[in-house]
Protein backbone atom coordinates (compact mmCIF):
# COMPACT_ATOMS: atom_id res chain seq x y z
CA UNK A 1 0.00 0.00 0.00
CA UNK A 2 1.51 3.43 -0.90
CA UNK A 3 2.27 5.48 1.97
CA UNK A 4 2.08 9.32 1.23
CA UNK A 5 4.07 11.70 4.35
CA UNK A 6 3.78 15.07 4.42
CA UNK A 7 6.03 17.24 6.45
CA UNK A 8 4.53 20.47 7.72
CA UNK A 9 1.14 20.63 9.23
CA UNK A 10 0.21 24.19 7.91
CA UNK A 11 -2.36 25.04 4.76
CA UNK A 12 -0.82 23.66 1.56
CA UNK A 13 -0.20 20.27 3.66
CA UNK A 14 -3.76 20.14 5.32
CA UNK A 15 -4.63 20.71 1.87
CA UNK A 16 -2.94 17.90 0.30
CA UNK A 17 -3.88 15.55 2.40
CA UNK A 18 -7.52 16.26 2.29
CA UNK A 19 -7.36 16.27 -1.50
CA UNK A 20 -5.83 12.72 -1.95
CA UNK A 21 -8.69 11.69 0.16
CA UNK A 22 -11.50 13.46 -1.93
CA UNK A 23 -9.74 11.95 -4.72
CA UNK A 24 -9.88 8.42 -3.49
CA UNK A 25 -5.87 7.88 -2.70
CA UNK A 26 -6.82 4.67 -0.61
CA UNK A 27 -2.93 4.14 0.54
CA UNK A 28 -1.48 5.57 3.82
CA UNK A 29 -1.22 8.88 4.84
CA UNK A 30 0.84 10.68 7.41
CA UNK A 31 0.85 14.23 8.19
CA UNK A 32 3.45 15.75 10.32
CA UNK A 33 3.80 19.46 11.59
CA UNK A 34 6.50 21.29 14.40
CA UNK A 35 3.41 22.84 16.56
CA UNK A 36 1.20 20.56 18.89
CA UNK A 37 -2.50 22.01 17.51
CA UNK A 38 -3.85 20.76 13.72
CA UNK A 39 -3.46 22.43 10.79
CA UNK A 40 -4.63 26.47 11.56
CA UNK A 41 -5.65 29.23 9.51
CA UNK A 42 -2.64 32.16 10.21
CA UNK A 43 -4.35 35.32 8.59
CA UNK A 44 -6.35 35.76 11.93
CA UNK A 45 -3.48 35.50 14.08
CA UNK A 46 -2.44 39.30 13.76
CA UNK A 47 -6.03 39.97 13.41
CA UNK A 48 -9.05 38.33 15.27
CA UNK A 49 -7.33 36.07 17.39
CA UNK A 50 -4.95 39.01 18.77
CA UNK A 51 -7.86 41.19 19.41
CA UNK A 52 -9.27 38.11 21.55
CA UNK A 53 -12.18 38.09 19.30
CA UNK A 54 -11.49 34.18 17.80
CA UNK A 55 -11.19 31.38 19.99
CA UNK A 56 -7.83 28.40 18.82
CA UNK A 57 -10.67 26.12 17.85
CA UNK A 58 -12.25 28.31 15.26
CA UNK A 59 -8.44 28.99 13.85
CA UNK A 60 -8.57 24.99 13.18
CA UNK A 61 -9.11 24.28 8.91
CA UNK A 62 -10.56 21.28 9.76
CA UNK A 63 -11.89 19.35 13.04
CA UNK A 64 -9.58 16.72 14.44
CA UNK A 65 -12.71 13.99 14.09
CA UNK A 66 -11.94 14.73 9.79
CA UNK A 67 -8.44 13.36 10.13
CA UNK A 68 -9.77 10.38 11.88
CA UNK A 69 -12.66 9.79 9.76
CA UNK A 70 -10.29 9.75 6.77
CA UNK A 71 -7.88 7.87 7.79
CA UNK A 72 -5.25 10.39 7.95
CA UNK A 73 -2.37 9.90 11.03
CA UNK A 74 -1.49 12.99 12.45
CA UNK A 75 1.85 13.38 14.15
CA UNK A 76 1.90 16.95 15.50
CA UNK A 77 4.24 17.93 17.99
CA UNK A 78 6.84 16.43 15.72
CA UNK A 79 10.07 17.76 14.15
CA UNK A 80 11.65 15.71 11.09
CA UNK A 81 15.51 15.61 11.51
CA UNK A 82 16.55 14.17 8.31
CA UNK A 83 15.44 12.52 4.79
CA UNK A 84 16.82 9.75 3.51
CA UNK A 85 16.19 10.50 -0.22
CA UNK A 86 17.97 6.45 -1.24
CA UNK A 87 16.52 4.74 1.10
CA UNK A 88 12.89 6.74 1.25
CA UNK A 89 12.77 7.30 4.67
CA UNK A 90 12.66 10.15 6.85
CA UNK A 91 13.63 10.66 10.38
CA UNK A 92 10.87 11.54 13.23
CA UNK A 93 12.08 12.40 16.72
CA UNK A 94 13.31 8.30 17.68
CA UNK A 95 10.69 7.12 14.45
CA UNK A 96 11.78 6.19 10.84
CA UNK A 97 9.13 6.57 8.34
CA UNK A 98 8.78 5.09 4.74
CA UNK A 99 7.58 6.98 2.18
CA UNK A 100 6.57 6.65 -1.91
CA UNK A 101 6.06 9.99 -1.95
CA UNK A 102 6.84 12.58 -0.05
CA UNK A 103 5.22 16.45 0.47
CA UNK A 104 7.56 19.39 1.61
CA UNK A 105 4.96 21.93 2.94
CA UNK A 106 7.46 23.21 5.16
CA UNK A 107 5.88 26.99 5.07
CA UNK A 108 8.23 29.84 6.14
CA UNK A 109 9.79 31.26 9.20
CA UNK A 110 10.09 35.28 10.12
CA UNK A 111 13.16 36.88 9.75
CA UNK A 112 14.48 37.82 13.31
CA UNK A 113 16.14 41.06 14.76
CA UNK A 114 19.74 39.99 15.38
CA UNK A 115 21.06 39.22 18.98
CA UNK A 116 23.34 41.62 18.76
CA UNK A 117 21.24 44.57 18.73
CA UNK A 118 18.91 42.97 21.50
CA UNK A 119 16.80 40.94 19.05
CA UNK A 120 16.85 38.00 22.03
CA UNK A 121 16.14 40.39 24.49
CA UNK A 122 12.42 39.30 26.49
CA UNK A 123 9.67 41.53 24.66
CA UNK A 124 10.69 40.96 21.38
CA UNK A 125 7.88 38.93 19.12
CA UNK A 126 7.33 37.83 15.79
CA UNK A 127 3.89 37.23 14.45
CA UNK A 128 3.69 33.76 12.34
CA UNK A 129 2.09 31.24 14.70
CA UNK A 130 0.05 30.46 17.44
CA UNK A 131 2.48 30.09 20.41
CA UNK A 132 4.10 33.74 18.81
CA UNK A 133 0.68 35.53 19.42
CA UNK A 134 0.34 33.60 22.52
CA UNK A 135 3.37 34.58 24.32
CA UNK A 136 2.21 38.33 23.32
CA UNK A 137 -1.07 38.86 23.91
CA UNK A 138 -0.42 39.59 27.42
CA UNK A 139 1.59 42.76 26.41
CA UNK A 140 -1.67 44.33 24.49
CA UNK A 141 -3.01 46.23 27.72
CA UNK A 142 -4.27 50.20 27.19
CA UNK A 143 -1.17 52.41 27.63
CA UNK A 144 1.29 50.69 26.77
CA UNK A 145 4.33 51.29 24.11
CA UNK A 146 4.85 49.17 21.43
CA UNK A 147 7.32 50.03 18.68
CA UNK A 148 7.15 47.93 15.52
CA UNK A 149 10.11 47.28 13.13
CA UNK A 150 8.94 47.12 9.45
CA UNK A 151 6.29 48.69 8.03
CA UNK A 152 5.11 45.67 5.79
CA UNK A 153 1.59 44.31 5.78
CA UNK A 154 2.56 42.32 8.91
CA UNK A 155 3.68 45.08 10.70
CA UNK A 156 0.67 47.32 9.71
CA UNK A 157 -1.91 44.52 10.86
CA UNK A 158 -0.45 44.31 14.74
CA UNK A 159 -0.08 47.91 14.50
CA UNK A 160 -3.85 48.38 13.46
CA UNK A 161 -4.78 45.70 16.91
CA UNK A 162 -2.36 47.83 19.42
CA UNK A 163 -3.86 50.77 18.37
CA UNK A 164 -7.35 49.75 18.40
CA UNK A 165 -6.69 47.85 22.24
CA UNK A 166 -5.64 51.51 23.20
CA UNK A 167 -1.77 51.06 22.50
CA UNK A 168 0.76 53.61 22.06
CA UNK A 169 2.22 53.00 18.63
CA UNK A 170 5.50 54.00 16.60
CA UNK A 171 6.42 51.81 13.31
CA UNK A 172 9.65 51.78 11.83
CA UNK A 173 10.74 52.03 8.51
CA UNK A 174 13.86 52.07 7.07
CA UNK A 175 12.86 51.93 3.47
CA UNK A 176 11.92 56.04 2.07
CA UNK A 177 7.87 54.60 2.83
CA UNK A 178 5.83 51.88 4.52
CA UNK A 179 4.72 48.94 1.93
CA UNK A 180 7.61 49.64 -0.76
CA UNK A 181 8.59 46.25 -1.65
CA UNK A 182 5.04 44.90 -2.18
CA UNK A 183 2.91 48.40 -3.20
CA UNK A 184 2.84 51.47 -4.94
CA UNK A 185 3.08 54.64 -3.81
CA UNK A 186 -0.38 55.92 -4.03
CA UNK A 187 -0.69 52.52 -1.74
CA UNK A 188 1.64 53.56 0.85
CA UNK A 189 -0.25 56.95 0.59
CA UNK A 190 -3.08 55.57 1.83
CA UNK A 191 -2.06 53.42 4.43
CA UNK A 192 0.29 55.73 6.04
CA UNK A 193 -2.71 58.42 5.91
CA UNK A 194 -4.98 55.82 7.46
CA UNK A 195 -2.30 54.80 10.18
CA UNK A 196 -1.86 58.23 11.20
CA UNK A 197 -5.45 59.47 11.39
CA UNK A 198 -5.81 56.45 14.00
CA UNK A 199 -3.23 57.72 16.07
CA UNK A 200 0.12 55.85 15.31
CA UNK A 201 3.49 57.30 14.96
CA UNK A 202 5.29 56.05 11.30
CA UNK A 203 8.65 56.67 10.75
CA UNK A 204 10.04 55.96 7.41
CA UNK A 205 13.28 56.30 6.26
CA UNK A 206 14.17 55.41 9.87
CA UNK A 207 16.77 52.49 10.75
CA UNK A 208 16.91 50.30 14.04
CA UNK A 209 20.58 50.88 15.89
CA UNK A 210 19.89 48.73 18.78
CA UNK A 211 16.91 47.53 21.28
CA UNK A 212 17.56 49.20 24.88
CA UNK A 213 17.70 46.75 28.28
CA UNK A 214 19.14 44.70 29.89
CA UNK A 215 17.08 41.29 30.08
CA UNK A 216 14.18 42.95 28.90
CA UNK A 217 12.94 45.93 26.15
CA UNK A 218 13.22 49.02 28.11
CA UNK A 219 13.29 51.12 24.48
CA UNK A 220 15.15 51.52 21.06
CA UNK A 221 18.05 53.37 19.80
CA UNK A 222 17.87 54.84 16.16
CA UNK A 223 20.14 55.29 13.62
CA UNK A 224 19.98 59.02 14.20
CA UNK A 225 20.56 58.61 18.26
CA UNK A 226 17.28 59.17 18.94
CA UNK A 227 16.10 56.52 21.91
CA UNK A 228 12.42 56.17 22.40
CA UNK A 229 11.06 54.24 25.86
CA UNK A 230 8.99 51.08 24.55
CA UNK A 231 7.23 48.62 26.47
CA UNK A 232 7.87 45.80 23.92
CA UNK A 233 8.99 45.39 19.99
CA UNK A 234 7.30 43.40 17.83
CA UNK A 235 9.63 42.58 14.48
CA UNK A 236 7.40 42.75 11.32
CA UNK A 237 10.74 42.50 8.48
CA UNK A 238 9.53 39.51 6.25
CA UNK A 239 9.65 35.91 6.11
CA UNK A 240 12.62 33.09 4.85
CA UNK A 241 11.29 30.07 3.05
CA UNK A 242 11.49 26.94 4.73
CA UNK A 243 13.73 25.03 2.56
CA UNK A 244 16.80 23.72 5.63
CA UNK A 245 15.13 20.08 5.57
CA UNK A 246 15.31 20.37 1.65
CA UNK A 247 18.46 21.62 1.48
CA UNK A 248 20.20 19.05 3.59
CA UNK A 249 18.65 16.59 1.66
CA UNK A 250 20.25 18.08 -1.42
CA UNK A 251 17.42 19.10 -2.82
CA UNK A 252 17.45 22.05 -5.64
CA UNK A 253 17.00 25.33 -4.35
CA UNK A 254 16.43 28.55 -6.39
CA UNK A 255 14.51 31.31 -3.71
CA UNK A 256 13.02 28.11 -2.13
CA UNK A 257 12.28 24.60 -2.85
CA UNK A 258 12.90 24.14 -7.10
CA UNK A 259 9.84 22.39 -8.10
CA UNK A 260 8.69 22.28 -11.58
CA UNK A 261 5.48 23.06 -13.37
CA UNK A 262 3.83 19.76 -11.75
CA UNK A 263 4.91 20.92 -8.23
CA UNK A 264 7.88 17.94 -8.26
CA UNK A 265 11.13 18.75 -6.70
CA UNK A 266 14.51 17.54 -8.24
CA UNK A 267 13.59 14.20 -6.79
CA UNK A 268 10.85 12.63 -8.85
CA UNK A 269 9.33 11.43 -5.20
CA UNK A 270 9.33 14.15 -3.56
CA UNK A 271 6.91 17.33 -3.99
CA UNK A 272 6.83 20.93 -2.52
CA UNK A 273 4.10 23.28 -2.10
CA UNK A 274 3.32 26.54 -0.34
CA UNK A 275 5.39 28.97 0.69
CA UNK A 276 8.54 26.83 0.95
CA UNK A 277 8.28 26.19 -3.10
CA UNK A 278 8.75 28.15 -6.08
CA UNK A 279 7.80 27.77 -9.18
CA UNK A 280 7.92 28.08 -13.44
CA UNK A 281 5.29 30.82 -14.31
CA UNK A 282 4.88 33.26 -17.20
CA UNK A 283 8.70 32.28 -18.16
CA UNK A 284 9.84 32.92 -15.12
CA UNK A 285 10.30 31.78 -11.28
CA UNK A 286 8.17 32.60 -8.69
CA UNK A 287 6.99 32.06 -5.07
CA UNK A 288 4.00 33.15 -2.83
CA UNK A 289 3.16 34.07 0.44
CA UNK A 290 -0.57 33.65 0.44
CA UNK A 291 -3.49 31.46 1.68
CA UNK A 292 -4.96 30.85 -1.71
CA UNK A 293 -1.33 29.97 -3.69
CA UNK A 294 -1.29 27.25 -0.54
CA UNK A 295 -4.46 25.89 -1.02
CA UNK A 296 -4.14 25.65 -4.89
CA UNK A 297 -0.73 24.70 -5.30
CA UNK A 298 -1.44 21.67 -3.00
CA UNK A 299 -4.57 20.19 -4.55
CA UNK A 300 -2.82 20.22 -8.05
CA UNK A 301 0.42 18.16 -6.43
CA UNK A 302 -2.35 16.03 -4.60
CA UNK A 303 -3.71 15.85 -8.40
CA UNK A 304 -0.45 14.77 -9.89
CA UNK A 305 0.76 12.46 -7.19
CA UNK A 306 -2.56 10.36 -8.59
CA UNK A 307 -1.28 10.84 -12.01
CA UNK A 308 -2.67 14.05 -13.18
CA UNK A 309 0.05 15.31 -15.30
CA UNK A 310 -1.62 18.62 -14.67
CA UNK A 311 0.36 22.08 -15.13
CA UNK A 312 -0.29 24.57 -11.68
CA UNK A 313 -1.14 28.00 -13.44
CA UNK A 314 -0.95 30.24 -9.99
CA UNK A 315 -3.56 33.40 -10.12
CA UNK A 316 -1.96 34.99 -7.36
CA UNK A 317 -4.47 37.19 -4.78
CA UNK A 318 -4.02 38.46 -1.43
CA UNK A 319 -5.37 40.68 1.28
CA UNK A 320 -5.24 42.51 4.35
CA UNK A 321 -7.71 43.79 7.48
CA UNK A 322 -6.38 47.19 9.11
CA UNK A 323 -9.14 48.95 11.30
CA UNK A 324 -12.05 49.12 9.24
CA UNK A 325 -10.30 49.39 5.87
CA UNK A 326 -10.35 45.64 4.33
CA UNK A 327 -7.38 45.43 1.35
CA UNK A 328 -7.81 42.70 -1.63
CA UNK A 329 -5.23 42.57 -4.09
CA UNK A 330 -5.39 40.50 -7.19
CA UNK A 331 -2.07 39.35 -9.63
CA UNK A 332 1.53 40.79 -9.23
CA UNK A 333 2.59 44.37 -9.60
CA UNK A 334 6.49 43.15 -10.83
CA UNK A 335 7.38 45.67 -13.43
CA UNK A 336 4.77 47.97 -13.94
CA UNK A 337 5.58 51.73 -14.72
CA UNK A 338 2.08 53.28 -14.46
CA UNK A 339 -1.10 53.59 -11.80
CA UNK A 340 -4.48 54.25 -12.89
CA UNK A 341 -6.42 55.49 -9.50
CA UNK A 342 -10.23 54.79 -9.52
CA UNK A 343 -11.93 56.59 -6.92
CA UNK A 344 -12.86 57.41 -4.43
CA UNK A 345 -16.47 56.11 -4.95
CA UNK A 346 -18.54 54.94 -2.23
CA UNK A 347 -15.93 54.66 0.34
CA UNK A 348 -13.47 53.09 -2.01
CA UNK A 349 -10.80 53.85 -3.68
CA UNK A 350 -8.59 51.21 -6.25
CA UNK A 351 -5.06 51.46 -8.11
CA UNK A 352 -4.38 49.50 -11.33
CA UNK A 353 -1.16 48.13 -11.99
CA UNK A 354 -0.24 48.51 -15.66
CA UNK A 355 3.00 47.85 -17.57
CA UNK A 356 2.47 49.66 -20.56
CA UNK A 357 -1.26 49.41 -21.53
CA UNK A 358 -0.88 45.76 -20.17
CA UNK A 359 -3.26 45.56 -16.66
CA UNK A 360 -0.43 43.14 -14.07
CA UNK A 361 -2.56 44.23 -11.30
CA UNK A 362 -5.07 45.80 -8.64
CA UNK A 363 -4.90 47.16 -5.57
CA UNK A 364 -8.98 47.42 -4.08
CA UNK A 365 -9.53 49.19 -0.43
CA UNK A 366 -12.81 48.75 0.55
CA UNK A 367 -13.82 48.05 -3.18
CA UNK A 368 -14.83 44.50 -3.57
CA UNK A 369 -16.17 45.07 -6.88
CA UNK A 370 -12.99 46.84 -8.31
CA UNK A 371 -11.23 44.02 -6.69
CA UNK A 372 -13.81 41.26 -8.45
CA UNK A 373 -13.69 42.66 -12.26
CA UNK A 374 -9.87 43.28 -11.85
CA UNK A 375 -9.31 39.88 -10.89
CA UNK A 376 -11.39 38.89 -13.94
CA UNK A 377 -9.40 40.45 -16.49
CA UNK A 378 -5.84 39.94 -14.99
CA UNK A 379 -7.14 36.36 -15.48
CA UNK A 380 -8.66 36.53 -18.78
CA UNK A 381 -5.72 38.59 -19.75
CA UNK A 382 -7.69 41.34 -21.09
CA UNK A 383 -6.48 45.18 -20.21
CA UNK A 384 -9.12 47.54 -20.18
CA UNK A 385 -8.42 50.96 -21.85
CA UNK A 386 -6.91 52.92 -18.81
CA UNK A 387 -8.89 56.08 -19.56
CA UNK A 388 -12.14 53.65 -18.56
CA UNK A 389 -10.76 52.28 -16.05
CA UNK A 390 -10.24 55.68 -14.25
CA UNK A 391 -13.43 57.47 -15.29
CA UNK A 392 -16.16 56.71 -12.67
CA UNK A 393 -19.14 57.32 -15.13
CA UNK A 394 -18.36 53.62 -17.11
CA UNK A 395 -19.43 51.11 -15.00
CA UNK A 396 -17.45 48.66 -13.62
CA UNK A 397 -18.78 45.52 -15.33
CA UNK A 398 -18.45 47.83 -18.70
CA UNK A 399 -14.77 47.31 -18.59
CA UNK A 400 -15.25 43.35 -18.75
CA UNK A 401 -16.70 43.31 -22.17
CA UNK A 402 -14.74 46.22 -23.81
Amino acid sequence: MAHVVVVGAGQAGSAVVAKLRGLGFDGQITLVGEEPSPPYQRPPLSKAYLMGEMEEERLWLRSSAFYAENAITLKLGHRVSAIDRAAKTLTVGDETLTYDHLVLTTGSTPRRLPAAIGGDLAGVYTVRTLADVDAMRAEFQPGRRVVIVGGGYIGLEAAAVARKLGLEVTVLEMAPRILQRVAAPETSDYFRALHTDHGVTILESTGLDRILGDTRVAGVRLKDGRELPADFVIAGVGILPGQALAEAAGLEIDNGIKTDAHGRTSDPSIWSAGDCASFPWKGGRIRLESVGNAIDQAEVVAENIMGAGKDYDAKPWFWSDQYDCKLQIAGLNTGYDNIVTRGPEAGGVSFWYYRGDTLLAVDAMNDPRGYMVGKRLIEAGKSPDKTKVADLSVPLKDLLTA
